[in-house]
């Protein structure tokens, strides 16, 4: 591999003082989900462009991985030299994301390359055949590179010698590889509107990236497990009740009182009498693990896709911190800056369809978990007393997905009834709770 100089000119870089610069690499970090034990590639979206000047600890890109968008920060104060990726391109662990010219370095700009040619130190030969790292943004050198021309012996037209998509078009027109697509430049422009009613048929391919590409690994696996659901209705009106009083009672405005939180919590001390609900298969050494923390999940659909966060420790939380840390991972979701810790180590998930629309669903495990609900929405309902009075009562359906390797239905049968039992009678959650 042989390393070559750049040579600081308009075309390329700009110097920052009279001493040199280096471009140290920023790397995909490696980062392991805990259902996948080997790295995969990494959905790429870049916060700075070449030719942009970045303090140290700015952030510079964000990588998502399976289920967690990971922000790689500056380590160095200076300008960027070359972003090696577009954004939404998938990268695998430890490739170049993007070179950074650092001032007050020893050398000058090295940029590691696999071709081969006799480098001059002493600075007299500027052929272009020795210069790379034009400034250029990521979409433009995806142009360069569709139509097959080297964006590095382009003479840029924009600020700083930057390349511009004309650029690009014009040097590839001169070689030839863009008549095609100038022509048909020029044609959809005499009709504009034949092509803008034509375009709205035309099929369109969209690639999997993070969350969505995660969810196709995921659920192709859980199909593979043996399971079965357990489906029961649950009265609330004693948790409606519950949480109009908080609503009444909130002084904390930041602060939203839902069903969920009691849900949850519930949950939890029904787990906490049948353990092997919350627990994990390894399939491996044919053994059952039961884990010690309640840490539960909650399924959140967001516009990046589908997302499990999980509230850890439950079984030593209140209500008002549930309700808190729920705030928060549903704030991290939307924005999509959830931590790997923040998804990671799951023992059991919730799916609360019914706050989208529902009576219930059938979910699919999230393994390695061996069990995961799904929540179906509260709906006013006639019911018949025993002495056959009809009277009004909130009911929600919940169904229960179990891995039948570990769990059978008569545990999963009483599990329910208990978690059940906590929902419809919260002063038997009262006086249990720790």
């Amino acid at each position: 591999m042989i390393a070559r100089r750049i040579w600081r000119s308009h075309r390329f870089l700009r110097p920052f003082s009279s001493s040199s610069v280096c471009a140290p690499p920023f790397r995909v970090p490696e980062y392991h989900s805990q259902s996948f034990a080997s790295p995969t590639p990494r959905p790429f979206l870049v916060h700075s462009l070449s030719g942009d000047h970045v303090e140290e600890f700015q952030p510079l890109c964000e990588v998502q991985s399976d289920k967690a968008t990971i922000e790689i920060t500056s380590r160095f104060q200076g300008k960027v030299a070359l972003v090696s990726h577009a954004p939404g391109d998938i990268i695998k662990v430890g490739e170049t994301l993007i070179r950074l010219a650092v001032e007050d370095a020893q050398d000058d700009l090295l940029v590691s390359s696999d071709s081969s040619g006799n480098v001059d130190q002493g600075g007299s030969k500027r052929n272009t055949e020795n210069l790379v790292g034009a400034l250029s943004t990521p979409a433009v050198r995806n142009l360069a590179k569709d139509l097959g021309v080297d964006i590095n012996v382009i003479i840029g037209s924009g600020k700083d010698g930057r390349v511009l998509k004309e650029d690009v078009l014009r040097f590839g027109g001169q070689k030839g590889n863009a008549a095609d697509s100038v022509s048909s430049e020029h044609a959809a422009v005499g009709k504009e509107s034949i092509s803008t009613i034509a375009s709205n048929f035309e099929d369109k391919t969209v690639p999997l990236r993070g969350f969505n590409r995660a969810m196709v690994k995921t659920m192709t696996m859980a199909t593979k497990v043996p399971h079965f659901h357990f489906v029961e209705e649950i009265n609330c009106d004693a948790l409606v009740e519950l949480k109009q009083f908080f609503k009444e009672n909130n002084t904390d405005s930041t602060v939203k009182h839902t069903f969920l939180p009691t849900l949850i919590k519930s949950l939890s001390m029904a787990l906490s009498k049948y353990p092997f609900v919350n627990s994990c298969f390894n399939e491996e050494s044919l053994e059952i693990i039961l884990k010690g923390s309640h840490n539960i999940g909650v399924a959140m659909a967001t516009e990046h896709g589908l997302v499990v966060p999980n509230i850890k420790n439950v079984q030593s939380l209140s209500l008002l911190e549930i309700t808190k840390e729920l705030s928060r991972l549903q704030h991290l979701a939307t924005n999509n800056k959830l931590n790997p810790e923040d998804v990671t180590g799951g023992t059991i998930t919730l799916s609360n369809i019914g706050a989208i629309g529902g009576k219930f669903g059938s979910p699919l495990l999230n393994l390695p978990e061996v069990a995961i609900i799904a929540l179906g929405r509260i709906e006013k309902v006639p019911k018949f007393s025993q002495d056959g009075t009809v009277y009004p009562a909130s009911i929600m359906m919940v169904n229960i997905a179990a891995d039948h390797r570990v769990l059978d239905g008569a545990t999963v049968a009483r599990f329910c009834c208990q978690w059940k039992e906590y929902i419809e009678k919260p002063e038997l959650l009262m006086l249990q709770m720790r």
